[in-house]
């Protein structure tokens, strides 16, 4: 068909009428006609054809079709089926139990959907996969490798913070939140400006005006008694959860993994509360928190009673 086109568009161009009634002006209109209804025909031909890309992740096959029906896999994905594949024998990774947990909620989330991270983990590139048309932050204490994650996948939103706690001073920080509790740590209150020492107060500023959907608390590293522990973390999670605008949506799913060590839990008891903890499944607990009123001074109902 090429050919037969080709030699057509030479004939006409060559006709010795044509060059005689319509001069060069006119061979220069017939010349365009003819190049763009080859063009024409080129591309409808091709997009007709089903052109079926066929990628090996992991020894499985899946296969994508180019088409309207058929929109290809957004980079995110394809670097996340990638990852995983090739760290299938990474031994810290999260089981296929939790990681559903928190999908299964990701997936329900409405749009956009806020998601905030404590920690760069083997999980990393499949959060931000799962939440393609939502914000996904993470939070790790090594600058150097939030910077290389950053490097390396710049669709990836990543920042540094420094924990000044130690895992051996758990308890004596537990007693200093509970002394502060009317003053630097409130449930409710912008950390920003707050004294707290288990309040994280040099994030990002934008980020503590963030309705977060979705906190995940699976960092810092370590629990070793000179290791920062989670504390921070948790009760930061707790406070911004608790902190949310009127008008957001008032439910805050906060997932705290390795929830088997006894430092998690007992934080996640203290400032998450034992009512709000929904499922507690292997290493994840998850917990489902409500905006509250900014004159509250008591983290969980069952303190409030206690006392």
């Amino acid at each position: 068909m090429k050919n037969n086109l080709s030699n057509s568009t030479k004939l006409i161009l060559l006709h010795p009428y044509i060059q005689k009634q319509g001069g060069s002006n006119r061979l220069w209109l017939l010349a365009l006609v003819s190049f763009l209804t080859l063009a024409f025909l080129l591309t409808l031909i091709y997009t007709r054809e089903s052109i079926t890309t066929t990628a090996v992740v992991g020894g499985v096959a899946t296969a994508t079709t180019t088409g309207a029906h058929n929109p290809p896999l957004s980079k995110a994905v394809v670097r996340a089926l990638v990852h995983y594949a090739s760290n299938s024998n990474n031994t810290e990774h999260m089981s296929y139990t939790d990681i559903k947990q928190i999908s299964d909620v990701l997936r329900q989330c409405s749009h956009p959907c806020n998601f905030l991270v404590f920690g760069l983990t083997p999980e990393t590139l499949l959060w931000k996969a799962l939440n393609p048309n939502g914000r996904t932050v993470f939070i790790d204490e090594n600058r150097y490798y939030a910077a290389y994650i950053e490097e390396k996948y710049p669709e990836i939103e990543a920042y540094d913070v420094q924990y000044s706690t130690k895992i051996s001073e758990m308890k004596e920080l537990i007693s200093s939140v509970k002394e502060q509790v009317q003053n630097e740590c409130k449930p409710v209150q912008n950390l920003l400006f707050s004294e707290c020492k288990l309040g994280l107060n040099d994030l990002p500023n934008q980020l503590y005006e963030v309705d977060w959907n979705i906190i995940l608390v699976d960092g810092p590293r370590g629990y070793w008694p000179e290791a920062p522990g989670r504390m921070a973390a948790i009760f930061t999670a707790g406070v911004l959860a608790r902190s949310k605008k009127a008008g957001a949506n008032p439910k805050t799913h906060i997932f705290v993994h390795d929830f088997n060590m006894k430092v998690d839990r007992v934080t996640s008891d203290e400032f998450l509360c034992k009512e709000n903890l929904v499922k507690s499944k292997d290493m994840l607990g998850h917990f489902i928190l409500e905006r509250t009123d900014s004159s509250s001074t008591q983290f969980c109902r069952s303190h409030s009673s206690a006392q």
